[in-house]
């Protein structure tokens, strides 16, 4: 089984003896609970990496006061035996103590522009949390190269600016979602869905999907976009929607048309039950 270490000299050390031996270090930071998509983040890694490491941390500054820090799965165990199947070589577990020296509340970084608008407006400090973390976890693993997946869309913008805008010698490598056959994206707190609620999740992926086949077959008002993803959105009863968004894909900055050489990308937040889901798709190149 692949090594848990829990202090920060452990990890240096590990990182140090990779490095004597001439390989690249990647990291893939994860809050646990991992599933198939962390899996294709590890494996992506391993791809480029000589010494794969994955963190499983849950963050308390990402989260609000009202959301689900205390429930959110921790599966250790179950996590341990998907990054051995996946190829890791180590795993960090830190404590917050160990994260957080100064406290949650003391130093952080903010990555202004990106983080006040959909998931950041939604679920204000969520992204100073994201980007304290992660760059404590870059400072801690000086690693060659990240790996973050599609699915949290504005997040991987974020850490993208955070390593363009320090300076930070880190290579970000995005993997596509993961989805399961009926479509719905893979995600931890998937697991909060009972059996009708995740029949009703699929819901985010069939808009997502009209929404890209509109764009297909020529439609190119952004209004008219954003009206088939919330209609979609709102026929489910199961549902409810927190934000409909089609988006330049490099700023998030809201179109009003879809021109040609513009990256577009539609982006959801969904509750079902006490569930909040995100999703998104590229909607033109």
């Amino acid at each position: 089984m692949v090594p848990l270490l829990e202090t920060i000299d452990e990890v240096r050390r590990a990182v140090a003896a990779a490095r004597a031996s001439g390989k690249v270090v990647g990291l893939v930071p994860t809050m646990g609970a991992l599933h198939v998509g962390h899996l294709r983040l590890i494996e992506r890694c391993r791809a480029e990496a000589g010494l794969v490491c994955v963190s499983i941390f849950v963050n308390p500054t990402q989260f609000g006061p009202n959301e689900d820090f205390a429930r959110y799965p921790r599966t250790l165990d179950g996590d341990r035996r998907l990054c051995t199947e996946a190829g890791a070589d180590l795993i960090f577990v830190p404590d917050v103590a160990t994260m957080y020296p100064g406290g949650p509340d003391s130093t952080f970084v903010e990555v202004p522009g990106l983080t006040g608008i959909l998931e950041g407006a939604s679920r204000p400090g969520h992204f100073r949390g994201v980007a304290t973390v992660v760059l404590k976890l870059f400072a801690i693993f000086a690693p060659d190269l990240a790996v973050f997946g599609a699915k949290d869309f504005q997040q991987q913008l974020v850490i993208r600016r955070l390593v363009a805008d320090l300076n930070l010698p880190v290579a970000i490598r995005t993997v596509e979602t993961v989805r399961a056959p009926d479509g719905l994206a893979l995600s931890s707190r998937n697991r909060y869905l009972d059996p009708d609620q995740r029949r009703a999740a699929t819901i985010l992926s069939k808009a997502l999907r009209l929404a890209a086949g509109a764009v297909a077959e020529g439609e190119r008002r952004g209004d008219r976009v954003r009206q088939i993803l919330r209609e979609t959105i709102e026929s489910e009863s199961l549902a409810r929607l927190d934000y409909a968004e089609v988006a330049d894909a490099e700023t998030l900055e809201p179109l009003d048309e879809l021109m040609r050489g513009r990256r577009a990308v539609a982006l959801l937040a969904v509750w079902i039950g006490t569930a909040r889901l995100i999703d998104n798709a590229i909607l033109s190149e």
